[in-house]
Formats: C-alpha cells, sequence, structure tokens
C-alpha cells in the first residue's frame, strides 16, 4: 500500500472507530490525561481569589511556562507515535495512527450529549438543565425550555469546530503532533481560559496565555467550519459575518451564527449575546436537525481533508 495513503485511511478508520464505539475509558483517554496535567498545574498557577490582588506577572509567567512544558510532552508524545508509524507495516501504521487520532475527535459523544438534552426535557425542565449541565459551564438553573434548546444548539456548532474540523484541519497540515497540539490548547483553554474568578481562583492572567493561542489555532478552522454548514445546506447564511461577531470569543461566534441562520432559529446567551434575534424560538426537533447538519458536515470534511492530504 502507497505510504500516502496512511493519513487518509487513518482519518476515516479513526472516523469509524468514534462512530462505532464512542470515547475510549478515561483511564486511557489521552484528553483527560492532558486535563489531569492541565488541573495540577493550573493550582500552582493561578492564585486564589483576594490572595495578590494586584498581581499579573507572576501567575501569567507560571501558566505560560506550565503550558509549553505540557504542550512539549503532547507533541513529543504524539511525534513519537508517528515516528513509529513511519517504520512499520502499512496496515499498521494506519492503525496506529487510527488509535492514536480517534481521541481527538469527539464527534459521537457531542451528538450524543447534545440529542441527550432534548430527550431529557421531553420528562422535564430540571432533568433537561441536569443534562445540559454536562455541556456548558454557564449557570443552567434559570434557563427556560428554549433557552436550554438554544444552549445545546450553541454548545453542538461550537464543538462541531472544537472536536471535530478543527483537529482534522491541523492533522491534514502538521500530522498526529497537529492535531494532538490543538487538543491540549483547546483543553487548556477550556480549563484556564476565564477573564476572572473559577473556582476560587483567579484566571485574568494566569489563562490569558491558554485563551490567545486557542484563538489563534481556532481562527481559521471556526470559519471553516461555518463554511462548511453553509454547503451542506446548500444556501449561504445572511449576514454571517455581522452575527458572528456578536460574541465575546473571536471565533465561537462563526459556526454557532451559521448554525442559527441556517435553522432559522435564535440562539444566545443570556445577558452575553443574540444570535439570529429574528428568528424564532428553538423547538423539539431542532436538535436533531442540528445535529443532521453537523453530521453531514463531518462526512464532506472526511472527504475534502481526504482529498488535500492525497494532492499535497
Amino acid at each position: 500500500m502507497d505510504a500516502t495513503l496512511t493519513p487518509v485511511l487513518a482519518l476515516w478508520l479513526a472516523l469509524a472507530i468514534d462512530a462505532l464505539f464512542g470515547e475510549p475509558p478515561a483511564r486511557l483517554h489521552p484528553v483527560v490525561w492532558m486535563g489531569r496535567y492541565l488541573g495540577w498545574a493550573g493550582r500552582h498557577a493561578a492564585p486564589l481569589m483576594g490572595t495578590v490582588p494586584a498581581e499579573r506577572f507572576k501567575p501569567f509567567m507560571t501558566a505560560t511556562l506550565a503550558w509549553w512544558a505540557g504542550a512539549a510532552i503532547v507533541v513529543t508524545a504524539a511525534w513519537a507515535v508517528a515516528t513509529c508509524a513511519a517504520q512499520v507495516h502499512s496496515v499498521a501504521a494506519v492503525l496506529l495512527v487510527a488509535v492514536a487520532l480517534k481521541p481527538l475527535l469527539a464527534w459521537r459523544m457531542l451528538r450524543d450529549e447534545v440529542l441527550a438534552v432534548e430527550a431529557a426535557l421531553d420528562v422535564s425542565l430540571d432533568a433537561g438543565r441536569a443534562q445540559l449541565a454536562r455541556l456548558v459551564s454557564r449557570d443552567v438553573s434559570a434557563l427556560s425550555e428554549s433557552e436550554v434548546r438554544e444552549s445545546a444548539i450553541e454548545s453542538l456548532a461550537e464543538n462541531l469546530n472544537d472536536s471535530v474540523v478543527a483537529p482534522v484541519f491541523w492533522f491534514v497540515l502538521l500530522g498526529l503532533p497537529g492535531a494532538a497540539l490543538y487538543r491540549y490548547a483547546n483543553t487548556a483553554d477550556a480549563m484556564w481560559g476565564y477573564p476572572g474568578e473559577r473556582n476560587g481562583r483567579d484566571w485574568q492572567w494566569a489563562g490569558k496565555w491558554a485563551a490567545r493561542v486557542d484563538d489563534g489555532l481556532s481562527w481559521l478552522p471556526a470559519r471553516i467550519t461555518a463554511l462548511l454548514l453553509a454547503l451542506v445546506a446548500w444556501r449561504w447564511p445572511r449576514g454571517l459575518r455581522r452575527e458572528a461577531r456578536r460574541t465575546p470569543s473571536p471565533n465561537s461566534g462563526w459556526p454557532m451564527a451559521a448554525m442559527a441562520l441556517l435553522l432559522d432559529v435564535r440562539l444566545g446567551k443570556p445577558g452575553m449575546y443574540v444570535l439570529n434575534a429574528a428568528g424564532r424560538a428553538p423547538v423539539a426537533g431542532d436538535a436533531q436537525r442540528a445535529a443532521t447538519c453537523a453530521a453531514r458536515v463531518v462526512g464532506v470534511l472526511a472527504i475534502f481533508a481526504a482529498a488535500l492530504m492525497l494532492a499535497f
């Protein structure tokens, strides 16, 4: 088998493993390992609230150095796997890369968690809120039924980029080390990238580097995600740029705004922003429509990624 087919077949196999089996056990999950390291490092980097109110340089530098140390470990491990794959039989190489790549992609888990929110809403609003709390970090206790649906669809759109499109994008560009570095950076942003207090610690400066790196690595993939959503819907979401800029994040607004406009629903975070304000409130069935669009994006992404890897 031609070695140039290895990354293509590995990507398709990784997506197939994801579709069939979902996530590996936590004890074997590389992203869980990343999270454990970041949790440990974060406790040393971010000061407790109110302990050093004026300090900026120390938490910023401590967290930045800790981020780089973790990144070096992640990239080295991924490079070692890729190097081993290059030395073995082509079939074994595909298997090795696919098994290493799969935990960096999480489409099935994302889809299942979002659809579980809708199923929980069929039981009760409190059940829907409780299920949504597994997906988002915001306070869900006062959300209405439509706001729970909005948050679930937003999470699907945002994480379609973070959990699928962006890792594949960096895999195409830089191989397994690129995908691993992106997932590490995205996990660091999720755990550290807060503009203030979280879990009793001050992340104003300790999380700044992690947030900025994730912004940079996600910039182009987020816009590609919006384009892919438009492609599978066979129409352009008019006003996409304007709506995408309503969110504080320079990236997450693009897939979320595309989803809102293509489904013609209103999405928003109470007190923060509203996307497609003229749209209707989401109703039962809209989460499934969103999941169907996202599934088509995953399929088209796999085809485009394969074509690019074969071409270049």
